[in-house]
């Protein structure tokens, strides 16, 4: 028989740190008007938090965890791969993408008990997607192609070259 999972004080640091690291992504997300606003985030964090804690009943062998790990990434990139899409031969959504990604793997590090590690890269998420768009204005030579003000997309011919 499978122990339930215990909701203690350890339980909800985690689902606080989940809700906290989500949230941020997520308004960053949200602010810039991209798919996977808060709500979005928050829960693909959590999601992927509750999938690692259920395996961590002691009748649960460890092995199991890397199994639902694995299923989690490949579930996560499945649906960070929907958010892609082209219009007439624009490339969107590829950062939104990867941002799911991130917020999955943010909520794995968390279920596994590595909450320092979860912020770390929350921050340093925050940190590129806030700071390399400074860096991005402040210096022109970055601001070139798809990377110019107001164009957010690039054509699969640009991608091809490089």
């Amino acid at each position: 028989m499978i122990e339930p999972i215990p909701v203690d004080a350890s339980f909800w640091t985690k689902v606080i740190c989940t809700l906290g690291c989500g949230l941020a992504l997520g308004l960053e997300r949200q602010l810039r008007g991209k798919p996977s606003g808060m709500r979005t985030s928050t829960l693909i964090c959590m999601g992927s938090m509750l999938f690692i804690l259920v395996t961590q009943s002691p009748a649960v062998h460890e092995q199991e965890v890397y199994r639902v790990v694995g299923q989690v990434i490949t579930g996560i990139g499945f649906f960070g791969g929907g958010i892609i899409f082209t219009n007439n031969g624009l490339v969107n959504g590829v950062t939104s993408a990867a941002v799911i990604w991130v917020l999955s793997g943010i909520g794995i590090a968390i279920g596994l008990g590595h909450l320092s590690l979860a912020i770390a890269i929350t921050l340093i998420s925050l940190f590129i997607l806030v700071g390399v768009e400074i860096l991005e204005n402040g210096f022109r030579a970055l601001r070139r192609g798809v990377h110019s003000p107001g164009n957010n997309t690039y054509t699969a011919e640009e991608n091809e070259q490089g």
